[in-house]
């Protein structure tokens, strides 16, 4: 068996508690990664982690996401899948990536998602709709709805995974840290 990774997200900020409440979870934001530690993590969201409207594909970079969010708590979850899903799984998300300015965040389906409407505007996704569809077309389902009305909450009850980590990204990083001096590359700074 091979693995694919989720990271459920808990950040700060005014969209974020309005997400929270709506949700009634802690984690508001969701990214695939094919590595635990995240290194190649990918996701519908902020462009940059300072500029919270400026939204779309983007790989994320947990060490600029920390300087942003020095409070972040995360939870990553390792979901198995065959060779074979993992391999389209990951060749989607480099096309994806290569094309990545056509897709955008889907603020107009937000209000489908609480009246429980299905709602898709082609190559415009959340976070949680992007990953759903992505998994599902791989043959993984995270849920039975359809994949634009699947949120956070629905990875975070999904129970065919195996919390690996959650607790503060700072400790996510430290960790990360001490492992990259033990092999001698360059740390970040904020």
């Amino acid at each position: 068996m091979a693995h694919i990774y989720i990271a459920l997200v808990d950040t700060p900020g005014i969209f974020a508690s309005i997400i929270r409440r709506v949700l009634k979870q802690k984690y508001i934001h969701v990214a695939i990664a094919l590595d635990a530690g995240l290194e190649e993590a990918y996701s519908m969201g902020r462009r940059n982690p300072f500029v919270p409207l400026i939204a779309g594909f983007e790989k994320e970079d947990k060490r600029k996401i920390l300087c942003a969010f020095p409070t972040a708590d995360y939870m990553i979850c390792e979901l198995e899948c065959t060779f074979k899903q993992r391999e389209s799984i990951k060749q989607t998300l480099y096309q994806d990536m290569e094309q990545r300015h056509q897709y955008h965040y889907a603020i107009l389906g937000l209000p489908f998602i609480l009246w429980n409407r299905p709602f898709y505007q082609e190559k415009h996704y959340t976070c949680s709709s992007y990953i759903a569809r992505l998994l599902e077309e791989n043959g993984i389902t995270i849920s039975k709805k359809h994949f634009s009305l699947v949120t956070p909450k629905d990875f975070y009850e999904y129970p065919e995974k195996s919390v690996l980590f959650e607790g503060a990204l700072s400790e996510l990083v430290k960790k990360d840290m001490r492992w990259r001096r033990r092999r001698q590359e360059v740390t970040y700074e904020c």
